[in-house]
């Protein structure tokens, strides 16, 4: 088993305070927005053996186990992160493995670099993730029923979002959900950006259900995406319970600290609140045009004191153990690789100590026990 050492990504909408304040270090000041912790190439965790993608690239068989090898290729098919949003990350969409299969060739044989701007597909990976939240967290997720998004834009009483509203009210639902978001997409810059902020000014003023809205344009005055936020499902989750996040499914985290996994991929289709690039056909041939609730999952706790976020994919498998004081050790080897996360008090694994923050990875088929007094997630996948 290894502990391990892992990197801090400063990206800008990240929170100056909540990571530091779990890892219980000074704040720097800056933004701290994603601890990583996996075999991404981008930043990948440090062992005492080594790079953790260097071990599995040494020896998948012995670090994977054979059935996950076999499965998903000698590679870690997730990535775990905590993730700090101090402001609204951009509004985007993810492939399914097909679409980004496509997608990832059809760039390529176009010539365009891996870290061009303008480059959608990073890989030919689907990238499904689950964001379980360790503080109150907001987030947007999934589209709205397109009655209720047509009340919400009305309700704002700007009359250059009035088309919007009955766009909304004079189709079928597919059709509906995506003239508008097309519409709010092709929209001159100019005009998008004086429609902005007078719906910010309106949200503003009505607070309640605006607020979220009003606090977008704040941080992406002018932007398009503000005005598309508004067909989706605003969701607020309370610690321990989570989303998960399928292809096609447009979403935004807003504010909040969490525990997230995904499979091990860059692929992002952008629909606003960046100053990134949207590539608005692609975007929308990857977009699920349909209203649907945004399913908050809690944990299915089992009789071995595991509770598991189930999700309908292999590549990752999350759960948690809440410890109290004197529970007995749980074993936890299993034939499949494991990354061990603390988020709150001491837990022992093994002859490691983790407090809130630290990780571990524990090769496939290695024996781990754990015990103490606070919360571990762990990691691993269904193979």
């Amino acid at each position: 088993m290894d502990r391990l050492t892992n990197t801090v990504r400063p990206y800008a909408w990240g929170s100056t305070t909540a990571l530091p304040h779990l890892l219980g270090v000074e704040p720097t000041g800056e933004p701290q927005a994603e601890l990583w912790m996996g075999a991404h190439p981008g930043a990948p965790s440090r062992t005492g053996r080594g790079p953790l993608n260097e071990l599995i690239d040494e020896a998948p068989e012995r670090e994977l186990g054979p059935a996950a090898t076999a499965k998903f290729g000698p590679h870690l098919p997730f990535l775990l992160k905590i993730l700090a949003a101090g402001a609204p990350l951009s509004l985007q969409v993810h492939p399914d493995l097909t679409q980004a299969k496509q997608g990832y060739e059809a760039e390529e044989r176009a010539g365009i670099p891996v870290d061009a701007p303008n480059r959608n597909y990073k890989d030919a990976n689907h990238k499904p993730e689950l964001l379980c939240a360790l503080t109150p967290f907001e987030g947007l997720c999934g589209f709205r029923d397109p009655e209720e998004a047509a009340r919400l834009i009305e309700g704002l009483g700007v009359d250059s979002l009035k088309p919007y509203a009955d766009l909304l009210r004079a189709h079928p639902e597919e059709a509906a959900l995506r003239e508008v978001l097309t519409a709010v997409l092709c929209a001159g810059h100019d005009d998008m950006a004086a429609t902005v902020a007078e719906a910010a000014a309106a949200a503003a003023h009505l607070g309640g259900d605006y607020a979220p809205y009003a606090a977008l344009a704040h941080h992406h005055p002018g932007d398009p995406g503000v005005i598309a936020a508004m067909l989706l499902n605003h969701v607020r989750l309370n610690p321990g319970e989570a989303l998960y996040l399928g292809a096609g499914v447009p979403h935004a985290y807003i504010d909040g600290l969490g525990v997230e996994i995904m499979a091990n991929s860059d692929n992002v289709l952008r629909c606003g609140l960046t100053p990134k690039h949207v590539d608005v056909p692609e975007l929308l041939r990857i977009v699920r045009f349909e209203a649907t609730d945004p399913g908050i999952l809690r944990p299915e706790a089992s009789p071995s004191g595991e509770e598991v976020y189930e999700t309908p994919i292999d590549e990752f498998r999350l759960s948690r153990y809440v410890l109290p004081e004197g529970t007995a050790p749980h074993d936890l080897t299993a034939p499949t690789p494991q990354i061990l996360l603390c988020t709150a008090g001491t837990v022992r694994a093994g002859e490691l100590a983790l407090t809130a923050g630290q990780s571990a990875f524990v090769p496939a088929g290695e024996k781990v026990e754990v015990s103490g007094t606070g919360t571990l997630f762990r990691a691993t996948v269904v193979a």
